[in-house]
């Protein structure tokens, strides 16, 4: 039985983000969606395997994929993935530190508020753990908008 707590934060963590897209603009949305795309499905299979691991614990008696941990994949992911390249896309330095600043957000402060409101907890991996489970995948990320890109023969903005 899913609590109204996480079922409200689960509404909040699907449409806030997916909300701000509205603003990124027909021709970004279209040209960064791909990635974001990728992002997701990349993010779903490491949230099975992250899962499968018990690396986090919801704190939902029973477990359900669909219920936790796919809503982080399909709410802010593809978004924040979208914004990032938007802003720093063709600048590697500025895209790899917006990529931490996000993540480390997430994995020092964010993730500790969750626990304390009772919706997840790391389990098996440490808050730096964490971050490097959620920074590597920037460096996908980054790398199938540049071959995308190429193969599309967009200008790199540099």
């Amino acid at each position: 039985m899913i609590s109204k707590r996480h079922f409200l934060f689960n509404l909040v963590l699907i449409f806030v983000p997916w909300l701000t897209v509205l603003f990124i603009g027909k021709r970004s949305f279209r040209r960064y969606c791909f990635a974001g795309v990728f992002i997701i499905v990349f993010e779903i299979i490491n949230h099975m395997y992250g899962h499968k691991r018990n690396w986090w614990k919801f704190y939902n008696k029973r477990k359900s994929f669909l219920r936790d941990e796919l809503p982080f994949s399909i709410g802010p992911y593809m978004p924040l993935s979208m914004w990032l390249l938007k802003i720093s896309y063709g600048n590697f330095k500025k895209f790899v530190t917006l990529n931490a600043i996000a993540d480390g957000i997430f994995a020092f402060f964010i993730i500790n508020v969750l626990k304390k409101v009772k919706i997840v907890r790391l389990n098996k991996l440490n808050n730096f753990q964490f971050f490097l489970y959620l920074h590597y995948k920037a460096y996908l990320l980054y790398g199938f908008q540049y071959l995308f890109e190429k193969m599309r023969g967009y200008r790199l903005y540099m």
